[in-house]
């Protein structure tokens, strides 16, 4: 399948015609636009991820740095509180639904959150739903979710309404579907993943691994042509020594051509070996791919772990994540954090400005011991020993580590 990955994206979502549902069903379920060429891309973009290490590393650590922490409040506002500790009815945390949000958003540049309120807004929960399983409807007004679009049938599907519209459902309860996406130019109904560029690379880096497995599980045989000599009264027996031959030679890699000739005066049957000094192009192939992909999701190495064979850099690691955390942390959680403050303040009717992130370094530069105005001191900054604010340690400062 990852040989057809790239080819998905080309048609994407910006068509003229939705795709036509199959039987019978809703009024609103019936027609959804495609995601990907097939409406199958959620699908191999997942298996890409599971198959390649160093894109997986990748949209892990971008989904964990994104997501932070935890969240911060004002201890003032009890809504907030509770919110933070109990999102939804699940009994998952504010943290635990942004996670989810942030790795459909590095993996599929789409991301989708159900809303449930009542009425009277006594209450209000937030769901992930995995956004695999979610396509926008024709009039683009609603979302669909069909646990399986392989085999799509709308009398299966649910239909939500996009927000900022909320539509009542059969609990008497009001809910919406927040849709986050990447801009895309041309993309007109989904977001583009954010390693787009990076598909080709992600699949080499897959294929090299699965060459060197296959290598091994030929005990390295090398490829060559195998030439037998034998008597064969007819085409059936020749067809038959030449599969118990491949099956206790034959490999890939480890390649075996076998040609079976007539019995000669002499047996001169023998393995003639192909000779090949490819290993070190696979391996800089595989180190070039993934110096590539690491590009293409406008990442860092070192945050993904793939330069720790060359030495551990603590002040490398912080000036990246110092770069990754304007460039790409922040704005992310700005994206996913907004919608969620409107939310909040429409609803239950309190300002949410106070809800926040918390983002720690990977490493520390300073002890926890340290206390601020110590630690302003030791970068030359404008310090005052007196500060009850600089009193503080290190370690008690959970917002933020950076001074």
């Amino acid at each position: 399948m990852t040989d057809k990955i790239a080819t998905r994206v080309a048609i994407a979502s910006n068509r003229s015609e939705p795709l036509l549902g199959s039987g019978g069903g809703g009024q609103r379920a019936d027609k959804v636009w495609r995601w990907g060429s097939d409406n199958l891309l959620p699908n191999a973009l997942s298996l890409l991820a599971r198959r390649s290490v160093a894109h997986r590393r990748i949209i892990n650590d971008k989904a964990d740095y994104i997501a932070g922490k935890g969240v911060t409040f004002d201890d003032a506002i009890p809504q907030l509180r509770h919110l933070a500790n109990h999102a939804n009815g699940n009994g998952e945390s504010l943290r635990g639904v942004i996670s989810r949000l942030a790795m459909d958003m590095a993996m599929f540049g789409n991301a989708f959150m159900e809303v449930v309120t009542d009425k009277s807004h006594s209450f209000l929960s937030f769901y992930h739903i995995d956004a695999s399983k979610c396509r926008l409807a024709e009039d683009s007004k609603s979302v669909i979710i069909h646990h399986n679009w392989a085999a799509y049938r709308p009398s299966e599907a649910t239909t939500i309404a996009l927000y900022p519209d909320f539509e009542a459902a059969g609990d008497d309860t009001l809910r919406a579907v927040v849709h986050y996406k990447s801009y895309e130019p041309m993309f007109s109904h989904y977001g583009v993943a954010p390693y787009i560029a990076g598909l080709d690379a992600a699949a080499i880096v897959y294929k090299t691994d699965h060459w060197n497995i296959s290598r091994i599980d030929n005990a390295f045989q090398l490829s060559g042509v195998m030439m037998l000599d034998n008597a064969v009264d007819n085409e059936e027996e020749a067809d038959r020594i030449v599969r118990i031959a491949e099956e206790k030679f034959a490999g890939n890699p480890g390649q075996v051509l076998f040609v079976l000739r007539g019995e000669s005066q002499n047996d001169n049957s023998r393995f003639i070996p192909i000779n090949t000094s490819s290993d070190g192009d696979w391996q800089r192939l595989h180190t070039q791919a993934e110096s590539d992909l690491v590009v293409a999701h406008s990442w860092f190495r070192s945050l993904s772990g793939l330069d720790y064979a060359s030495g551990f850099s603590t002040e490398r690691i912080l000036n990246e994540y110092e770069v990754a955390l304007n460039t790409v942390i922040l704005p992310q959680q700005a994206e996913i954090m907004e919608p969620l403050r409107a939310i909040i303040k429409r609803v239950l009717g309190v300002d949410a400005s106070s809800l926040e992130i918390v983002n720690r370094p990977p490493s520390r530069s300073k002890p926890g011991y340290m206390k601020v105005w110590e630690a302003r001191k030791a970068d030359g900054l404008d310090y005052d020993e007196e500060s009850p604010e600089q009193q503080r340690f290190l370690a008690e400062i959970t917002k933020t580590d950076r001074l």
